[in-house]
């Protein structure tokens, strides 16, 4: 039976700091949605856009993107040569076809290196400010975290009613 509740209903995770666990709880509940929705959904469906809207391989894209790039900020640090490429394709295939397989694993990833940054996130800098991009508009800590979850959990959102369109042949 805790099999089939949320993530954040199954209690606490461990090493992450109470303040920080409602975002490891979005993300985690992400994955889960984004693995469960996906499973088996058919390559050929991955970018089409059904009265358009976003393809799947753009939210696929775009999740692993931001969950990096916000969670990059978070520490301080500017994005690297590899985030600006990845950001520059997003909603484009590969020359080399990407597999949904391939495309859910990146999200993965992704959530197990923001949960390993939240395990190590100092909570006496929630609060300290962060810019964000060229422009450093002003953020904190916190808020480019929750910022991650919460912007994740918007696109899964979108994603599944995407997929459920496309699954049902409404192209």
């Amino acid at each position: 039976m805790a099999e089939q509740r949320e993530v954040w209903q199954r209690g606490p995770l461990p090493d992450i700091h109470p303040l920080l666990q409602p975002i490891a709880h979005a993300l985690l509940q992400a994955r889960e949605e984004i693995n469960q929705y996906l499973f088996e959904f058919p390559v050929q469906l991955l970018w089409l856009r059904p009265a358009g809207l976003a393809s799947p391989g753009f939210h696929l894209q775009h999740l692993s993107g931001v969950l990096d790039r916000v969670f990059t900020y978070a520490k301080n640090e500017k994005l690297n040569p590899l985030q600006f490429s990845q950001l520059a394709g997003e909603g484009k295939d590969t020359p080399d076809p990407q597999t949904v397989d391939q495309l859910t694993g990146r999200f993965n990833r992704q959530v197990d290196l923001a949960l390993e940054q939240l395990r190590q996130t100092d909570t006496a800098t929630l609060t300290d400010f962060r810019g964000i991009g060229r422009a450093a508009l002003p953020s904190t800590v916190i808020g480019l975290l929750v910022h991650g979850a919460e912007h994740t959990m918007r696109h899964v959102g979108q994603l599944l009613v995407t997929v459920a369109v496309l699954k049902d042949g409404g192209v």
